[in-house]
C-alpha cells in the first residue's frame, strides 16, 4: 500500500496531525498490532515529538489507538466478538443516519454522494482496495454530515477506525466489492427518493452482509497466521 502524504503544513499543526495520523488508521495503512514509533512519525510528517505524543493521547482518547507496556502506541487488535459488538452498533447508527439523510439530503448533498458511489465504482473495476476504502468512508461521511448528529457522527467515525482492517479483507473476498457497490447504490437511491424506511433497511442490510463478509475475513486472516 502506498504510504499517504503526512506532510504537515504550518497552519493548525497539531489538529493536522491528529487528522492525518487519524485518517492513515480509518484508511488502513496502519493495521492493528501495527507499533507507532514516535521517531519515525517524527520523520514522516516533519514535527516534533511533544506534537506527535500529543496526537497520540488524543487518538488514544478515540479508542484508535492503544498505549502497550514495555512497548508504546499501537494500532489495537480486534476480537472476532468484538468486531461482532461494533458491527451490531454500526447497523442501528447507520441505519437511523440513513433514515435522517432521506429527510434532509439536498441536491447537492445527493451530488456528492454520487460522486463518492462513482469512485468508488471505479476503485472495484480497477481492483484498488486502498479507494474503495477511501470512497466508503467519503459515501458515509456526506450521510452523516447531512443528518446532522455530531455525536452519531463522531461515534461511528471510531467504529469504523477499529474495522477498517476487517473492512479492507471483507472487501477483498471475491464479489464483495461489487455487492458492497449495489447494496451502497440501494442506500443512495433511497435518500434520493426521500424514503426513510427504506434508506434504513438498506443501510442496515450492508452493514450485516459487511458482517458477514468480515467473519469469512476473519477466518482466512487467522488461518493465514497460524500458518505463518
Amino acid at each position: 500500500m502506498a504510504a499517504p502524504d503526512l506532510r504537515i503544513s504550518p497552519k493548525s499543526v497539531q489538529q493536522q496531525i491528529v487528522q492525518k495520523l487519524r485518517g492513515a488508521i480509518v484508511e488502513g495503512f496502519f493495521k492493528p498490532g501495527d507499533r507507532l514509533i514516535e521517531a519515525n512519525l517524527c520523520e514522516m510528517m516533519g514535527v516534533s515529538r511533544p506534537s506527535i505524543r500529543e496526537a497520540l493521547r488524543s487518538l488514544e482518547a478515540e479508542r484508535l489507538v492503544c498505549i502497550i507496556p514495555n512497548r508504546g502506541p499501537q494500532i489495537p487488535v480486534l476480537s472476532r466478538d468484538h468486531a461482532a459488538e461494533i458491527y451490531k452498533v454500526r447497523a442501528l447508527l447507520e441505519g437511523e443516519a440513513a433514515f435522517i439523510a432521506a429527510k434532509r439530503a439536498s441536491p447537492d448533498d445527493l451530488k456528492l454522494m454520487r460522486t463518492a458511489l462513482a469512485a468508488f465504482g471505479k476503485a472495484v473495476r480497477a481492483n484498488d482496495m486502498q479507494t474503495e476504502v477511501s470512497a466508503t468512508s467519503e459515501f458515509y461521511s456526506h450521510i452523516l454530515r447531512v443528518c446532522g448528529n455530531r455525536i452519531m457522527e463522531e461515534t461511528l467515525t471510531g467504529l469504523l477506525a477499529r474495522v477498517n482492517f476487517l473492512r479492507a479483507h471483507s472487501m477483498s473476498r471475491p464479489g464483495r466489492a461489487k455487492v458492497s457497490l449495489q447494496e451502497m447504490k440501494a442506500i443512495y437511491e433511497a435518500i434520493a427518493g426521500n424514503n426513510g424506511n427504506a434508506a434504513r433497511s438498506a443501510a442496515v442490510k450492508h452493514v450485516e452482509n459487511a458482517h458477514l463478509s468480515a467473519n469469512e475475513a476473519y477466518e482466512s486472516f487467522s488461518a493465514e497466521e497460524s500458518a505463518a
